[in-house]
């Protein structure tokens, strides 16, 4: 009884349902002999051996020169016999060897020289040693057009990074190395435009952030109260006036000096008071101050003289103190005073996440931006050398900086935020597509009247920067 499913039987007499499969054709594969096992004797490994000159057990080892009646090499990079010359030059240089000879349409005719490419022995520029390959018949040789290979090393061990000119792999480390890596590595910091070089200037100074206008009208006042006072003085020998005038001149004398000398203590208190805002509430151009965990950006710093690494924001100053005597450390440096003879300070774009809100946003202090740091020195040295010798690192520091030491009394302060500090921004939110930032301000913030402190206003400018001690700080991943 037939069936309308068409069937089929195996080879084994079993049937299955289906038609049979049709067989397929199949692409011709390149086979070749399985290499012997050689227990790591190079004597006994055939081709591999030849290719060393390396004499096989009960044959004579090969010389160079002109081979007659060289046979053709079967393999997988040579090809079988009856295929056209072409694909045996085309297959030879991919081996390793030179092709020497004329060429037919049929074939190789003539004498052909093996010769090899880049092995054998090296000199000790790392050039492999020439050898004369005695004489060749004429013909047109074809070289290999592939990449050059790199130069290896004396010892024939392939070694990762730049190689010198001797094939050597280059050194990286020293002293030496590493002065002139400080000095490659300080000035490419400096002229990196996403790294905002700051100056003396970005510091907050009260005789920086109060009016000129205003105090050249309180001098001008206080002028015309002493010629009055000593006017009156001297006319009807009246001295009312003139004390009148000298007491409140010594009040206001006194309200300069103590906000000469606290005023930066009372601007860092406001900076604590202010309260933290909320980054998942905050609005598109809303001033905040946010507190949370730094990481680095696209280019992390480095201190210039304790070589912290992975910074955000780094501070490296040497101050000297000039006596009597002494040479002025800038020309602005009076006498008895300490004047600031060097200055590195480097901050560049960072991440925060907010403690608040958990949200992670990209600071914008890099490329030149308006920034007013408040960070604590972590690293102060004082040198007298009348006292005491220059330490070595701080020697080798002076000459990496083409500073010099001679008897002067100097001070090095260091300051840097590394990565993983708590650290409290102030700036302007800025909403970018998903990208949330915070930028520097239009305008600058006034920080208004301390009354009970008898503190004057202030004017913040750009992102403020607030960051204690981090030096015992250890790196929190985030």
């Amino acid at each position: 009884m037939g069936s309308r499913y068409p069937s089929h039987q195996l080879s084994n007499g079993l049937f299955v349902s289906g038609r049979p499969e049709q067989p397929k054709e199949r692409t011709p594969t390149m086979s070749s002999t399985a290499m012997p096992y050689t227990g790591g004797d190079i004597k006994k490994s055939g081709e591999l051996g030849k290719m060393f000159d390396i004499p096989m057990d009960g044959s004579k080892s090969r010389k160079s020169g002109p081979i007659p009646n060289a046979p053709s090499r079967s393999g997988s990079f040579a090809g079988a016999s009856s295929h056209s010359g072409s694909l045996m030059t085309n297959a030879a240089p991919r081996a390793g060897y030179t092709m020497s000879g004329p060429l037919s349409s049929g074939g190789i005719s003539g004498s052909a020289s093996l010769k090899k490419s880049s092995s054998g022995p090296l000199n000790k520029h790392g050039d492999p040693v020439k050898k004369s390959s005695g004489p060749q018949s004429g013909g047109v040789t074809r070289q290999n057009s592939g990449p050059l290979q790199p130069v290896l090393p004396a010892t024939g061990l392939i070694t990762s990074g730049p190689l010198n000119s001797a094939g050597f792999p280059r050194k990286v480390s020293g002293p030496l190395e590493f002065m002139g890596s400080g000095k490659i590595n300080s000035f490419s910091i400096s002229h990196n435009p996403a790294v905002t070089a700051l100056s003396q200037d970005d510091d907050y100074s009260f005789m920086r952030s109060f009016p000129k206008t205003v105090l050249w009208l309180v001098i001008l006042i206080f002028v015309m109260g002493f010629l009055a006072g000593g006017f009156i003085l001297g006319a009807v020998n009246n001295a009312i006036l003139l004390i009148v005038v000298v007491v409140l001149f010594g009040a206001v004398a006194a309200l300069l000096v103590w906000n000469m000398f606290w005023g930066r203590k009372a601007i860092i208190e406001f900076i604590a008071c202010y309260p933290d805002a909320d980054l998942r509430t905050a609005k598109n151009g809303q001033y905040v101050k946010v507190s949370g965990v730094v990481t680095c950006g696209n280019v992390p710093l480095e201190s210039s003289f304790q070589r912290v690494p992975r910074c955000v924001y780094t501070s490296t100053r040497l101050f000297e103190y000039r006596g009597w005597g002494s040479k002025p450390a800038n020309p602005n440096h009076h006498h008895f005073t300490w004047g600031l003879r060097s200055s590195e300070r480097h901050v560049g774009d960072f991440y925060i996440s907010d403690f608040q809100s958990g949200l992670r946003a990209l600071v914008k202090t890099g490329s030149g931006a308006r920034v007013t740091p408040f960070v604590d020195d972590s690293y102060i040295i004082k040198i007298n050398p009348e006292k005491q010798e220059l330490s070595p690192e701080f020697t080798r520091w002076l000459g990496s900086k083409n500073l010099s030491g001679d008897d002067r009394i100097m001070q090095l302060k260091e300051g840097y935020i590394k990565e993983g500090s708590t650290v409290s921004v102030m700036g302007i939110v800025e909403r970018n597509e998903n990208v949330l930032m915070i930028v520097p301000p239009p305008e600058s913030l006034a920080t208004g009247w301390q009354w009970p402190k008898c503190i004057f206003p202030a004017s913040l400018d750009g992102i403020v920067l607030r960051c204690e001690d981090t030096s015992n700080v250890d790196v929190i991943p985030v």
